[in-house]
């Protein structure tokens, strides 16, 4: 498959898993969909029949709220049925509403923020120490970066030379309530990362040639982990949800779920059944 049909895919099972089960987070799903799209479908190396192949590259969604995306992807890809992701939120279910690594293809549970890093530059360090050439990307979302562990996990990973780490961060300037330099004023972003001792490339987020392009590079970067700052659109795809702060707690329902499906199909890529 390719990414933009993936992201698609991901876009759309996120509308009805939110809308079954009445969980949130549907403008987070939809500012980091095609991120995921891309790494899955052209960058990450894996096999859904072993999922813990130790050849695999590692891959941690730190802003785990968004875990609906990360389980749509691994689904398409064929690490479980599909049909499966309709019990997403519900009680019983393994698909919790944070990311948890009880399913196959997901390294680490998440969505206490702040952890991602930590853990994706640990990861990146222990396979430098064994020679192992498989690559770490996390995940991040922007307001995340407010935490104290994030810039840490960045001193640490420049520290210890990790080019083998990879993050990424959904940048949609939103977080929980507000706009981000609202809560806590991140700006200038890129040259934060970049004092850090990070290789920091910006991207638009949702331009799938310019993310696989970046990703690719990363081989000609030196000894340093490398920062791509993907900048998104909160609800990206749908109107009315986005640039809308609504949208990181309310969940689609009635005549909005109806506008958001409408909205979807009218793009849909060929070849895509549902």
């Amino acid at each position: 498959m390719n990414s933009l049909k993936l992201a698609w895919n991901i876009k759309r099972h996120g509308i009805e898993m939110t809308h079954i089960s009445k969980g949130s987070h549907i403008g987070s799903v939809l500012s980091v969909s095609d991120i995921i799209a891309v790494l899955y479908a052209d960058i990450l190396n894996y096999d859904p029949k072993e999922p813990n192949s130790d050849k695999r590259d590692r891959i941690i969604l730190s802003k785990g709220h968004a875990g609906a995306a990360i389980y749509a992807a691994i689904a398409e890809c064929g690490f479980f049925d599909v049909e499966e992701l309709k019990t997403h939120y519900a009680n019983g279910s393994r698909l919790s509403g944070h990311v948890s690594h009880k399913i196959p293809g997901i390294d680490f549970s998440t969505g206490s923020l702040g952890h991602g890093l930590s853990v994706g530059a640990g990861m990146a360090l222990a396979a430098k120490k064994d020679k192992k050439n498989h690559k770490v990307y996390v995940i991040l979302g922007d307001g995340e970066c407010n935490e104290g562990s994030v810039w840490e996990a960045a001193l640490f990973a420049n520290h210890f030379r990790l080019d083998n780490l990879v993050a990424i961060i959904d940048h949609n300037n939103m977080q929980s309530l507000d706009f981000c330099d609202n809560t806590l004023e991140i700006t200038p972003f890129s040259e934060k990362w970049s004092s850090f001792g990070w290789n920091v490339k910006e991207v638009d987020g949702h331009n799938h040639d310019e993310l696989r392009e970046a990703l690719k590079s990363v081989e000609n970067e030196g000894n340093k982990p490398t920062l791509i700052i993907a900048n998104t659109v909160k609800g990206k795809g749908i109107s009315f949800m986005e640039n809308n702060i609504l949208w990181h707690y309310r969940t689609p329902q009635g005549e909005e779920y109806d506008a958001a499906v409408k909205e979807l199909e009218a793009v849909k890529p060929c070849e895509i059944h549902l």
